[in-house]
């Protein structure tokens, strides 16, 4: 397999949360409701002009305390049979990126405080986009395994 064009990314910001350690840490956004906080690096304060309008947001972040390497074969945290990396929300993955939907509390400057909070503290912020109804609802007819898995 030959390299692809190398990709450079720039945290724009630093996520805070209650989590130092993975142990005990909600594994999606929409089952916690803990407090976090996004810090915008000041470069990048101009960007967030009216993101307080919206009440949910995608945070985009490197999974930066991954230590073991990517796997496309896992066992996630809601199933006991193994499946392909692509198919779940297993952190081990080729680039370690996470994505969560939270839900924006308020804006302090450079600051937006959320609720939902999946992630440990420390965690680059690579992105943030609004999260839009119309265009980030579905109705879904297939969960794949997670329809099957072995914990509900």
């Amino acid at each position: 397999m030959s390299d692809p064009e190398e990709i450079t990314l720039q945290p724009i910001g630093v996520l805070h949360t209650p989590f130092r350690v993975t142990e005990g840490m909600p594994i999606q956004s929409a089952r916690s409701n803990l407090s976090g906080s996004a810090e915008v690096y000041e470069p990048f304060a101009a960007g967030l002009e009216g993101i307080e309008e919206f009440s949910h947001i995608y945070l985009i972040y490197r999974l930066h305390r991954v230590e073991t390497p990517p796997s496309l074969k896992v066992t996630p945290f809601l199933d006991n049979r193994e499946h392909g990396v692509f198919a779940t929300r297993f952190p081990r993955r080729p680039n370690a990126l996470g994505i969560s939907v939270v839900r924006l509390v308020s804006r302090d400057g450079q600051t937006l405080h959320f609720i939902g909070a999946d992630m440990l503290d420390g965690t680059p912020l690579l992105d943030i986009k609004p999260y839009i109804p119309e265009f980030d609802v579905f109705e879904v007819e297939k969960s794949g395994w997670y329809k099957r898995r072995a914990y509900s």
